[in-house]
């Protein structure tokens, strides 16, 4: 017969062995779970992402009932155990059918497949007491441990399921509850004394430490000893945390795959025979530039060429990218009343008239020539070009008397054929609607009410820059700069 308050070593040894620098933690989540040792009703684990939060309560549970099944001493207590992951149910009332449903699983329970629906928590507390519900002597020092992981991701949750599911223990003497989740609140439970588990980030030394173990170690180098690849590969993964901690490798798994992309770059010169395993010096700068491009870890991600600064190169990257994917998605008329809304914001009110009126504009504007061209010499005193300043806002009235004076001298520049221009009865309020829910038009406000977004008394402005509008403007054939007032 085992002590009192007496801990399964053995099977925390091996665990300990699977999950290296979180011996304390599995250490104090037994002693937390076993029966014969300091079991509590509720218990919080909570910690970052990728932490093994999950990981390690998982297979510790998992060991104590292999351990509690196979142990063959009739005062052994039983220990059972299941899981519900929280983000795999829609509504509260599938975690209360998810629940019981695991719960009957996990004790083989004749009655689950007569369980009707469970809409509230104490349907839920009914099932589970004639679920556990132990009557024998050697029963009463059973533990069943229920474990709610990422609860704090759970869609639809009442304001109280988390302080109700914490009752459920103590109503049930025999059960733990476990709260997987990122941050807790003071009052998350509003019960007192609950014990935390911390999962703290993995420091430097601990990434090192996990990544040169199985199954991430790297096989042995050509003309390389074990040992040598094994030095090399812990001085890499060192410098690769120190490159990219921040962009790529804020967790465990987005390091070991970021080593992984490139260890077999870094270590092409020793395959090659040109250095040695031992030359890490050498090989860090033979693969600086690694270290250094953003399209080794991202195939997708290119850059622009040029002697340009890396902030140049990625806004270029960003604004052409943009405009190219704007004027490949939006339809023509969506296009249009997108440069419309750019020369509402950007261009005053007085200039209309003078830019977009039929009386005006009776010629087209070839070669920068038009009213708006003409205005810019009277209006020299401006000292910072109007596209360069912030939106302003615009009535949507506006936008779409713009969109109507101009429509018909854009489609005419449109050399792309009949087939992509604009009909006259274009549908404006569904081409609005689609600009509004992708942020490209943003509705700053309007005596309408917020929700309504063909108010012709609304006040919206453009979610663009120049560059967008300009590369817009140009697979329409439309010249935007032509049409603003400097």
């Amino acid at each position: 017969m085992a002590n009192i308050f007496e801990l399964p070593d053995d099977l925390l040894a091996s665990l300990i062995e699977s999950f290296p620098c979180r011996d304390a933690q599995i250490r104090a989540l037994a002693t937390l779970l076993y029966p014969r040792a300091a079991p509590c009703r509720n218990l919080i684990i909570h910690g970052t992402e990728a932490t093994g939060k999950s990981a390690v309560t998982s297979h510790l549970l998992e060991a104590l009932s292999s351990a509690s099944s196979r142990d063959d001493d009739d005062d052994a207590p039983l220990f059972n155990h299941a899981i519900v992951k929280s983000v795999e149910c829609v509504t509260a009332r599938h975690l209360y059918e998810r629940v019981v449903g695991a719960v009957g699983d996990a004790l083989q329970w004749e009655g689950r497949a007569t369980v009707g629906r469970c809409e509230t928590v104490a349907a839920l507390t009914v099932e589970l007491t004639k679920m556990l519900k132990y009557d024998q002597p050697q029963e009463r020092d059973s533990r069943f441990v229920l474990v709610f992981d990422g609860i704090d991701r759970q869609r639809e949750a009442p304001p109280t399921l988390l302080p109700a599911l914490a009752r459920l223990s103590e109503i049930i003497p025999n059960l733990t509850t476990i709260f997987i989740l990122t941050a807790p609140s003071p009052s998350l439970l509003r019960v007192s004394s609950v014990p935390q588990l911390y999962f703290p980030p993995y420091t430097k030394s601990e990434y090192i430490t996990i990544l040169s173990r199985p199954p991430y170690l790297p096989p042995s180098l050509p003309n390389t000893t074990p040992q040598e690849t094994t030095d090399l590969w812990a001085r890499f993964t060192a410098a690769v945390h120190d490159a990219l901690a921040k962009p790529a490798s804020r967790s465990l798994p987005g390091l070991a795959r970021t080593c992984a992309a490139l260890w077999p770059r870094f270590t092409a010169p020793v395959a090659a025979g040109t250095h040695r395993a031992r030359e890490f010096t050498k090989l860090l700068v033979a693969a600086r530039a690694y270290f250094q491009d953003e399209a080794v870890l991202e195939p997708g991600i290119t850059l622009a060429k040029g002697p340009i600064s890396t902030a140049t190169k990625t806004g270029e990257k960003e604004a052409r990218s943009s405009s190219k994917d704007l004027a490949a998605l939006l339809p023509p008329t969506a296009r249009l009343l997108l440069i419309a809304a750019y020369l509402a914001s950007h261009n005053a009110p007085r200039h209309d008239q003078t830019i977009f009126s039929t009386w005006h504009s009776g010629r087209r504007r070839r070669g920068g020539g038009g009213i708006a061209h003409h205005i810019t010499k009277k209006a020299k005193h401006r000292k910072i070009a109007r596209k360069l300043l912030g939106p302003s806002a615009f009535v949507l009235e506006r936008m779409v008397a713009i969109y109507a004076a101009t429509r018909q001298e854009w489609v005419n520049d449109n050399d792309d054929g009949a087939e992509n221009q604009p009909t006259v009865d274009g549908d404006v309020g569904m081409a609005i609607a689609t600009l509004a829910s992708l942020r490209l038009l943003i509705r700053v406000g309007g005596a309408g009410g917020a929700g309504d977004t063909m108010d012709r008394g609304g006040k919206w402005r453009v979610g663009v820059g120049w560059e967008v509008v300009r590369g817009v403007g140009r697979s329409m054939g439309v010249e935007v700069e032509e049409w603003l007032v400097e």
